[in-house]
């Protein structure tokens, strides 16, 4: 039976019955959806196809773009920074030529030993540092900045695939270690970070320019398509500085902080007329050309950012506003008792009792009592104009980065004491340029003017802050402490020339307490010629440890080395008979 009825249905199939017969095989699905699907993928394909002939016979932009993705590139040109140069035209800064070394990883890894040996050696590092730069997962890598071009060629010559070369340019500076607090540094991207090469970064570094190439898979360039735009190098720089004068405050710092056994130096020229900055120096000092081993004390610019008291440097301003006011004249004369005078209870001393002497004594012979009770003799609010006309507390517009605004408390918080220390230089902070600035209205006739580290077209209007009479008071005042039989600056003197100054002597100050043991900050601010000034030079000596520590024995020395030379670098006239300068053994040292 059962063979039966197999045979029975395959007799069935082969009559013809359908399978859809049976009614597990039955379809139930409408026969307008299969119809719905068909017209899908047919409109589907009409839109590829229509896509298609688009791209390929209408709009071809596309497959344009994606191709040069693959094989087009941007190259940027850079542009040349502008040369520096002093007031001369003599070249501070320039910039030269080189190249920036880079690798395509995977490529320059099938180069033979020998040639990866040879590129280590031309790129100065180890195998195994070149190595370790090579195994990266990125596409480019730089393997070394700002190459030599020589360097560059014989790299070039290994003919290692993967190994190409950009240009760029690096900075140079002729004049090293003695020009690099003016002129500052860059970074390998060519970008300002220091002193006049910071301050300036926007008109020296001028803009890029760019143009299109193809390059083959190992980033050769094998067609120039064309410029988008050229590159607009940088405007020069001409600096105020005058490159001899430099040299000279420079060499003439750095051997008095090497006689001095001092931690270090600084030193500022200034023209009286203008308000140029001619020099201006820092030892330690550094070569922007090899900054491998720079140190922070190197990098310092103390002329800019340091801040000191001044000591007695501060007195003529205290001694110009009383006569200014007519409250003293220079012949009035002031009781300086036994060198000791207590306010409260703090004693203020000189080096020696005085006795009674004149205004001009007490410059003369720096008297810390004399000058204190001029200033009692004054409001507290007369004497804090006086520093803040001048500049002292207020923020520096030199246009110079890092310069520091020093410190004038309000004068609604002096106490008398207070007062009365301020007025010789305690108690206040300023920066050496702003000391020497403050000494423009001495020069001048009771005029200050702005400083300037750009060379000037024509000088600046001033801004009155004493009298004429004032100021040629002062600068009387000011050739006694210099030449006078009880002046405290004996050594600034120069042969064939006036000079005038004041010396000052203060306590150094660490942590906002004076430093113990003792440590000294000696210092000198003087002009020259006094019959008719054009200098101001100041100098500061930072923590002299050998040979003495007052400024009239370790700052002033080095003034007059440094007027010595400029004058004669200028060809400035004498306006003294006196050739030879004899200093007396017993030159006596300034007060605090």
């Amino acid at each position: 039976m059962k063979r039966g009825g197999a045979s029975g249905s395959r007799v069935a199939a082969s009559k013809g019955v359908p399978f859809s017969k049976n009614p597990m095989l039955a379809v139930s699905l409408p026969v307008w959806r299969s119809r719905v699907v068909l017209f899908v993928l047919f409109a589907a394909f009409a839109l590829l196809a229509g896509r298609a002939l688009w791209l390929q016979g209408v709009s071809t932009q596309f497959l344009q773009k994606q191709g040069e993705i693959r094989y087009a590139r941007t190259l940027e040109l850079p542009a040349t920074r502008g040369k520096i140069t002093d007031r001369n035209g003599q070249v501070l800064a320039s910039s030269v030529p080189v190249k920036a070394i880079w690798a395509i990883p995977d490529d320059v890894l099938q180069a033979t030993p020998a040639k990866i040996r040879a590129l280590a050696g031309l790129l100065e590092m180890s195998e195994a540092e070149l190595r370790k730069k090579l195994d990266s997962d990125r596409s480019f890598v730089y393997l070394k900045r700002q190459v030599e071009m020589d360097v560059a060629e014989k790299i070039a010559k290994l003919d290692i695939d993967g190994i190409d070369a950009r240009k760029e340019y690096k900075r140079f500076y002729p004049q090293g270690e003695v020009m690099t607090h003016v002129v500052g540094f860059t970074n390998v991207e060519d970008v300002g970070q220091e002193s006049m090469e910071l301050a300036q970064q926007k008109s020296l570094v001028g803009s890029t320019g760019s143009r299109r190439v193809i390059k083959d898979r190992l980033g050769h360039i094998v067609e120039d398509i064309g410029s988008i735009h050229e590159p607009h190098d940088g405007k020069d720089l001409v600096l105020s500085v005058d490159s001899k004068i430099q040299y000279i405050a420079f060499t003439q710092l750095k051997e008095a902080v090497e006689k001095f056994k001092a931690k270090a130096g600084a030193a500022v020229v200034l023209d009286v007329h203008t308000g140029e900055v001619l020099a201006l120096a820092n030892y330690p000092s550094y070569d922007p050309n090899d900054r491998r081993k720079l140190t922070g004390q190197q990098l310092r610019n103390r002329v800019m950012t340091d801040t000191f008291e001044p000591g007695s440097t501060l007195k003529p301003f205290t001694v110009a506003l009383a006569l200014d006011s007519g409250r003293v004249k220079p012949g009035t004369l002031i009781d300086t008792g036994p060198g000791r005078f207590t306010i409260a209870d703090r004693t203020i001393t000189d080096t020696k009792a005085h006795g009674v002497i004149s205004v001009a004594e007490i410059i003369e012979e720096s008297s810390n009592i004399g000058t204190s009770k001029i200033a009692l003799g004054m409001p507290a609010q007369e004497m804090w104009e006086m520093f803040t006309k001048v500049g002292f507390g207020q923020q520096p517009k030199f246009g110079f980065p890092g310069a520091v605004a020093g410190r004038v408390r309000p004068y609604k918080s002096w106490r008398p004491v207070e007062q009365a220390t301020m007025s010789y230089g305690n108690g206040i902070s300023v920066s050496l340029i702003q000391l020497a600035r403050g000494y423009m209205m001495f020069a001048r006739d009771g005029d200050t003017i702005p400083l300037s580290f750009q060379k000037l077209a024509e000088a600046p209007q001033g801004q009155q802050i004493i009298k004429p009479r004032t100021a040629q008071d002062m600068r009387e005042m000011l050739e006694m402490v210099v030449s006078g039989p009880k002046g405290t600056a004996k050594q600034a003197q120069v042969a064939g020339y006036r000079v005038g100054g004041k010396t000052g002597t203060a306590y150094k100050v660490e942590n906002g307490k004076y430093a113990m043991p003792r440590k000294y900050i000696g210092s000198f601010v003087g002009m020259v010629p006094m019959s008719a000034p054009r200098f101001i030079i100041a100098v500061m000596i930072d923590e002299p440890t050998s040979g003495g520590h007052y400024g009239g024995q370790v700052a002033a020395p080095t003034f007059a080395a440094v007027a010595t030379n400029a004058l004669r670098a200028l060809n400035i006239p004498p306006d003294s008979s006196v050739t030879e300068i004899v200093i007396p053994a017993n030159a006596g040292p300034e007060a605090m």
